[in-house]
């Protein structure tokens, strides 16, 4: 079997990549014993490791699925070395770090899709877009961001990117105008989309397996702050593209002969699918009352559309983006034996002394933390180190008396809101922007980092602010 190779990073991507790990390792081992911080060794080595993780991915030295396995096994190894975790222990604890159900939701769902865009809806849904714009730039925008946008709430927002990016590129070479515009407010609004729901967008997947949080939780809290942020983005993005959008298409009339109808190639298969995923998407909305885990359901989905449609395993299997659930795996395991370090008990302990246990402060820390540090490092990774952060805050008596008499702690809805559109902010943000970017210079349309934030950042930073005002307005009148 013929293995691809990875990319090489630049000379200077890792020269600078590897100045920031020797920067952090110096500050890590000597800045606490420089205010008298006596610091368990364990705790210093898991926190380099952890910003080794996090620098080696923004910078992309490694491919993500192998720096997290090699952050896995480093900081397992500095676990027995310093004492951390028993040898015959190990196993137990690694198996019990990794959550399943994050795992599993994630397969299930993947399986899905990837029998469904066998069907080619996806193509024939652009191609249907594009002739009933009839050349209307910002109505085609309007329409594709609309589209992949509520399509990213019930199949994740890097499988959408993933299917819908090649036909818009597709569909802008027979316009012969490029398609940069139109990726990069895709990509922006699949983030956007996907915050509202469970199964939206990756961190979402997290939040929800480790505070036990479901479906319809998500669109109950997280759909009215999404919804109102995501109106607000459209207006964003007609005022940033204006020029773009003044652009004159092509060959309009040969798109309006073509007939889209060629593009679906199995209409069985398209009913079957659609029919499962409304039938899973049902049973995510009762799942509460059913006590059946998400994953179950994804999984057992995925089991009944392999059978009805007779699809072929092997070929379904290669759809299946493995490294992603590998790389989930590895960073289980280090946000596991981080937190079993003492590491996040000692980052919760600093949260609370900079916001004084106040809760309101609390929560509006967590939004801008997280949606800045989701710019700038992948959301995933940073929303796995805050799920015990925030179990930790939680149980302050200030932020449980404050906040106490709701189901849901609105710390795990700042989270969801700053994580997901703070990943918006830079191209290596979110994994939905990287999948973008690579597919658009895949097909001859590269996206540079500066392309990316010149439009990302601001739109960022005005849709987080929007949303904080609206999920605050919302959580004062639950109290």
């Amino acid at each position: 079997m013929e293995v691809a190779a990875q990319p090489k990073a630049a000379p200077k991507k890792i020269a600078i990549g590897l100045g920031l790990i020797v920067a952090f390792a110096t500050l890590i081992f000597t800045v606490p014993p420089a205010f008298g911080m006596e610091l368990h060794p364990m705790i210093q080595v898991a926190a380099l490791i952890l910003v080794s993780v996090y620098i080696v991915l923004s910078f992309e030295l490694l491919h993500r699925s192998s720096i997290a396995l090699i952050g896995a096994i480093a900081i397992i190894i500095a676990a027995l070395t310093f004492g951390s975790l028993q040898a015959e222990e190990s196993f137990d604890f690694i198996v019990s770090a990794i959550d399943y159900n994050t795992i599993g939701l994630l397969l299930g769902m993947m399986i899905i899709v990837a029998i469904l865009a066998e069907s080619g809806v996806f193509q024939w849904v652009a191609i249907k877009m594009s002739k009933a714009s009839r050349g209307d730039l910002w109505k085609l925008m309007l329409m594709l961001c609309s589209f992949t946008a509520v399509t990213s709430m019930f199949i994740d927002n890097v499988t959408t990117v993933l299917l819908m990016i090649p036909v818009t590129v597709a569909v802008f070479r027979t316009f012969r105008i490029s398609p940069l515009p139109f990726i990069l407010a895709q990509a922006l609004a699949s983030n956007v989309g996907g915050a509202s729901t469970l199964i939206g967008d990756p961190p979402n997947i997290i939040i929800g397996s480790a505070a036990n949080i479901d479906f319809n939780a998500f669109i109950i809290h997280m759909g009215p702050t999404i919804g109102v942020s995501f109106v607000a983005s459209l207006f964003l993005l007609k005022f940033m593209f204006r020029n773009d959008l003044k652009a004159q298409a092509q060959n309009l009339e040969q798109l309006m002969k073509e007939d889209e109808g060629v593009y679906l190639k199995d209409k069985s298969v398209l009913k079957k699918s659609l029919g499962v995923l409304i039938g899973v998407v049902t049973l995510f909305v009762v799942h509460g009352s059913l006590h059946i885990e998400p994953s179950i359901i994804a999984l057992g989905g995925a089991g009944v559309l392999l059978t009805i449609t007779r699809a072929s395993p092997e070929r379904v299997f290669r759809e299946v983006d493995w490294p992603t659930l590998i790389f989930f795996t590895g960073l289980f395991i280090i946000v596991g034996t981080a937190e079993h370090s003492g590491m996040i008990d000692l980052l919760s302990s600093a949260a609370l002394g900079i916001t004084g246990g106040d809760p309101w402060l609390s929560f509006l820390m967590i939004i801008w933390l997280s949606a800045i540090a989701s710019a700038f490092v992948d959301n995933i990774p940073f929303t796995a180190t805050m799920i015990p952060l925030i179990h930790t805050l939680n149980g302050s008596p200030e932020i449980a008396i404050a906040f106490g008499d709701m189901q849901i702690s609105p710390l795990w809805w700042a989270l969801s809101l700053g994580a997901n559109l703070g990943g918006n902010g830079t191209l290596i943000g979110s994994s939905a922007g990287i999948v973008a970017a690579g597919i658009s210079e895949k097909h001859g349309h590269p996206i540079s980092f500066n392309r990316w934030i010149r439009v990302g950042f601001p739109f960022m930073i005005m849709t987080v602010a929007i949303g904080t005002v609206i999920l605050t307005i919302d959580i004062l009148l639950r109290i």
